[in-house]
């Protein structure tokens, strides 16, 4: 048979036979699109970030590792600011480990001045295992899990599934010492019912009865161990009472199955008395890849919202990336990532927290720098007078901008009805501006000026997006963050298919857009603050 080869982008060749002449006129009709070229190397790195980020900790210490090697500096939210802080540094905090806020001052700094912020948040829904997560049938080891957020959880059935998250110890010393950990051996599934048992058209799983995982056989582990039901019994007896201390909650291998506690002590690196008590989810272990006949595709859990969180992170970074960028800005360039967005936000660590009003307050009354010609000489603060703090942080909020960055959808072309005619972003075609009318987003006509101008300078395209009438609209951290500070604000995201199903699809080239708008959006809006006036 007729056959011949095509080379795609990645390198690849794919054997087309003269059946297949609708492969070759998909590839001559694409040939001029832009996806042809190999892939950015950032959609590389983000799958590194992805791989590496199955919780908002693992997400959040990704992050540091990233901007301590750009330059950034640790600051802490119990410490003075006022002497540590100068105009041209860059300094990050986080809080409760899962939220960070990292900043770059300009060196014309000047309280009062406006701040340029991007916010996105390090969550995304889940199954979270129970405090108390030991459970049998059928000869089953199961463990009990707990939904968090939004999640399409019968996509959570039949995969490769593990645990990561944050593990509290107690080390020699008697101190309490958290551990991040991530089990990359699959040991969970949540197994589907066979066919032939139910014939439903639908499947609609009981999310308290119906989606336990399972670990294991309750005979193997007795074998492993080589005691019977009753030893184990009276070990878990045991260990409540041990060393004569009153415990006032059972013993955590009472709690939760023995063995699931020594996996995760191994995986912290320390003997499993020491493991007093976790808060663990769990996580897909396929790992995150290009995908698509020439890869422009990212299949990957946990896009909404890591894509954004990761955009944000090294747009700061390459923003800051010359030396100089800092010498002629008078504004700070801010990023915030928070925790719980799947859940409303309303905890110590999410959007509708005092965490960024409260940074934002205290930033907003650094005073000016000064700097000596002499570049070996010592940076200091110019004299500040009462009169310039005292409206200091209202007259920051005024003149700041918040970007609300959280994934947008792509148009899916099985149920393109659903998307409003006029409003059907396309993968790989640029960042997407949320709008809508009952505020759900909040976006305006002043925002999206702004935004066109920082994507004109740099180099990327935008699209708009509404949601039908006859549809439901979901919300971001935009709108209460936008309420709570009285900043101009816009909502934005890339575009993505099977928002909260466990594995969902985003565009390659997307990654390099948003690093890209970000970038601009940070080292340009002192500029352009001041041509766009709105009161």
């Amino acid at each position: 048979m007729l056959s011949t080869r095509l080379l795609i982008a990645s390198s690849r060749s794919v054997t087309v036979t003269a059946g297949h002449l609708t492969l070759l006129n998909f590839r001559r009709n694409f040939s001029s699109s832009p996806f042809t070229m190999a892939p950015p190397k950032s959609a590389f790195e983000f799958l590194d970030f992805l791989n590496a980020s199955p919780t908002p900790y693992h997400a959040v210490a990704e992050a540091v590792a990233r901007l301590e090697a750009a330059g950034f500096k640790a600051i802490k939210e119990r410490d003075n600011w006022g002497s540590n802080l100068l105009p041209g540094g860059k300094y990050y905090l986080t809080r409760n480990a899962s939220s960070i806020v990292a900043f770059a001052i300009g060196k014309k700094w000047a309280p009062g001045n406006p701040i340029g912020m991007i916010g996105a948040h390090t969550d995304s829904p889940c199954l979270r295992i129970k405090p108390v997560s030991k459970k049998s049938g059928a000869g089953f080891l199961q463990v009990g899990v707990e939904t968090y957020g939004g999640g399409i959880w019968h996509t959570w059935f039949d995969r490769d599934l593990s645990t990561a998250g944050r593990v509290l110890v107690k080390d020699s010393q008697g101190n309490f010492v958290q551990k991040l950990i991530k089990v990359d051996k699959p040991i969970l599934r949540i197994p589907t019912l066979a066919i032939h048992l139910d014939r439903s058209s639908s499947f609609d799983p009981n999310k308290e009865t119906e989606l336990f995982p399972i670990c294991g056989l309750a005979e193997a582990e007795l074998n492993r161990t080589g005691k019977s039901a009753a030893d184990v019994k009276e070990q878990a007896a045991k260990a409540e009472g041990q060393d004569g201390d009153f415990q006032p909650l059972k013993a955590i291998t009472e709690r939760h199955h023995p063995y699931l506690i020594e996996v995760i002590a191994k995986a912290a690196g320390v003997e499993s008395d020491a493991v007093v008590d976790f808060e663990l989810v769990l996580y897909d272990t396929q790992k995150s890849c290009l995908g698509g006949l020439n890869d422009e595709f990212i299949f990957s859990p946990r896009l909404d919202n890591l894509g954004m969180t990761y955009c944000s992170v090294m747009g700061l970074i390459e923003s800051v990336k010359d030396e100089r960028s800092l010498d002629s800005e008078s504004s700070i360039r801010l990023i915030a990532c928070f925790d719980h967005e799947e859940i409303g936000s309303l905890t110590a660590q999410g959007a509708n927290s005092n965490l960024l009003p409260a940074v934002l307050r205290r930033l907003s009354v650094l005073p000016a720098g000064r700097f000596a010609e002499s570049p070996e000489s010592e940076k200091s603060y110019e004299h500040v007078s009462a009169d310039d703090v005292a409206t200091a942080f209202e007259q920051t909020l005024s003149t700041s901008f918040f970007v609300s960055a959280d994934m947008a959808h792509s148009v899916n072309p099985n149920y393109q009805q659903k998307y409003e005619s006029n409003h059907q972003p396309e993968m790989n075609k640029g960042t997407v501006i949320k709008i809508n009318a009952n505020q759900r987003y909040a976006t305006n006509s002043p925002g999206i000026v702004l935004l066109q101008e920082v994507a004109r300078k740099a180099g990327v395209p935008l699209q708009l997006f509404v949601v039908r009438n006859d549809s439901s609209c979901g919300s971001t951290i935009g709108p209460m963050l936008s309420a709570k500070m009285g900043v101009r604000t816009l909502d934005l995201g890339n575009p993505q298919l099977s928002m909260h199903s466990i594995r969902e699809t985003g565009g390659t080239y997307d990654v390099e857009h948003g690093i890209k708008l970000f970038n601009a959006f940070l080292t340009n809006y002192a500029d352009l603050e001041a041509k766009i006036l709105v009161d």
